[in-house]
């Protein structure tokens, strides 16, 4: 028996997990993927939003300016990259009024650090940006982060503090009797709970549903994004913005804080909450709005596209509510990795106010070893950690350059990986130039070692996806 149960393994999943996980209860977090971070929090914009873009008093402006303030403080407890390189919502003269629009919503929700800036500051600012804009809202408290990460980090935070995880857990059925909830798995596990967390995304109408809730419901809307080599990373500084539309804040252009160059996303409502193929239209998309803002963009140097789904409400709002023991966080799309942080605070009081948090624990471990940490040690420290452990002197990816110690700890450390994408995730061996070429299968030998597993049991990304159906040569 549990004192609560979350539905949904993705960044706010895993941030509330890990503020209540301060307490004396007892937690479990399931997912019905292989591995935590699997929804919209591995495939979108990265970005820590300033909270100007949401209506004054709405769900989303009030956890977006919160999670904004919250987010730099977590980040350095969890080991996570955090960069405040500032935004820019930049527009042409005939756009200078939603620009000043934007400027006063955010002023109106608590923003700190804005300001107007005109055309001759703002080519100052970013050189690269298109001759013809003439205006831009610049938001000082804009940031960016590695969501994924975030995530991992948080999970493993709260099950480094006694939260369970379980895995493949595809929820079919949730009832309740004398005020324990019982929640089905397809597979036959079941999980009871006194309270549950329904985080689950693009699916948090049709959970809700099974606890007899469809006041909402939430469609997908696909966003595409490619990804430039790192040479491109500094090609601006800042995260450009356009004036948004009803359907988004449109295409940015960005650093990501491992030195990339992020341009995206789309914006396409679509019925399949599983599609994240991308297309032929969507990178035309890119191309020209991306285009519209920085000029001379090296699209040659695009070494990966992806696509991710964002869990779009049909109330216009993000959907938090508590109401006979289930909270739903429902319709969490953009700015849901900003406002995490305090979507997780808010969970917090709601439980609180229902007097079903335990005791703060005296032995909370409030920080992380950054996933990254051996990459930025000095040559002797690295040396020394060689001495003990030689699997840290052993390359792997070189692109990346990660060892195989590092690998072994991403298939060992709270939360572990089971597959080449959960490396990947946690390590950035895959994630180079040549996007997995040489080290996969080395990868691939190392999940079967250390999870003792047959070699040809070893998927890229969970159920169904087998890498190798055997050998054509025998052992050497």
């Amino acid at each position: 028996m549990y004192d609560v149960v979350i539905i949904g393994a993705g960044v706010v999943g895993g941030m509330v997990a890990r503020t209540l996980a301060k307490y004396d209860m007892k937690i479990c977090i399931v997912d019905k993927e292989s591995d935590v971070a699997m929804g919209a929090t591995r495939a979108n914009s990265a970005i820590v939003h300033a909270g100007f873009d949401a209506a004054e008093g709405s769900m989303k402006a009030r956890m977006n300016v919160r999670g904004s303030q919250m987010m730099e403080s977590v980040c350095r407890e969890l080991g996570v990259k955090y960069k405040r390189n500032q935004s820019l919502v930049v527009g042409f003269e005939n756009e200078r009024s939603e620009v000043e629009a934007i400027y006063k919503r955010g002023l109106a929700n608590g923003v700190e650090g804005l300001s107007i800036v005109e055309k001759d500051e703002l080519h100052t600012l970013e050189p690269n940006l298109n001759p013809d804009l003439t205006v831009a809202l610049l938001a000082k408290t804009g940031a960016i982060v590695c969501p994924y990460e975030l995530c991992l980090a948080a999970v493993g935070n709260a099950m480094d503090n006694g939260a369970a995880l379980e895995l493949d857990f595809e929820v079919c059925g949730i009832e309740k009797a004398d005020s324990v909830y019982t929640v089905k798995a397809l597979d036959g596990r079941e999980i009871k709970a006194k309270y549950v967390i329904n985080s689950a995304g693009v699916y948090s109408d049709e959970i809700a549903a099974m606890t007899g809730d469809a006041d909402f419901t939430v469609k997908p809307r696909r966003g595409e994004y490619m990804l430039l080599d790192k040479e491109c990373g500094g090609f601006t500084t800042r995260t450009i913005f356009h004036t948004p539309t009803k359907m988004g804040k449109g295409i940015l252009v960005s650093p990501t804080v491992d030195g990339n160059l992020l341009l995206g996303p789309t914006a396409t409502d679509i019925e399949d909450k599983e599609d994240t193929s991308t297309t032929a239209e969507g990178f035309a998309t890119i191309f020209a709005k991306a285009s519209d803002n920085v000029s001379n963009i090296p699209f040659n140097k695009v070494i990966t596209s992806f696509c991710g789904l964002r869990a779009t409400g049909s109330v216009g709002d993000f959907i938090i509510k508590e109401r006979d023991g289930v909270i739903t966080l429902g319709g969490i799309e953009s700015p849901g990795l900003s406002s995490a942080p305090a979507i997780a605070e808010y969970v917090e009081q709601l439980l609180a106010d229902k007097g079903a948090l335990g005791e703060k624990k005296a032995d909370f471990i409030a920080t992380r070893r950054p996933m990254h940490y051996y990459r930025e040690l000095t040559m002797d420290e690295k040396n020394a950690i060689i001495k003990k452990d030689p699997a840290y002197g052993r390359i792997v990816c070189r692109c990346e350059g990660i060892t195989e110690g590092e690998v072994v700890e991403a298939l060992t450390v709270n939360p572990a990986a089971r597959d080449i994408d959960g490396v990947k995730r946690r390590t950035r061996s895959g994630m180079g130039r040549c996007q997995g070429g040489f080290c996969s299968p080395t990868v691939v030998e190392l999940i079967a070692r250390e999870r003792g597993i047959p070699f040809e049991s070893v998927t890229k990304f969970g159920k169904g996806s087998i890498v190798n159906y055997g050998k054509t040569k025998g052992d050497m």
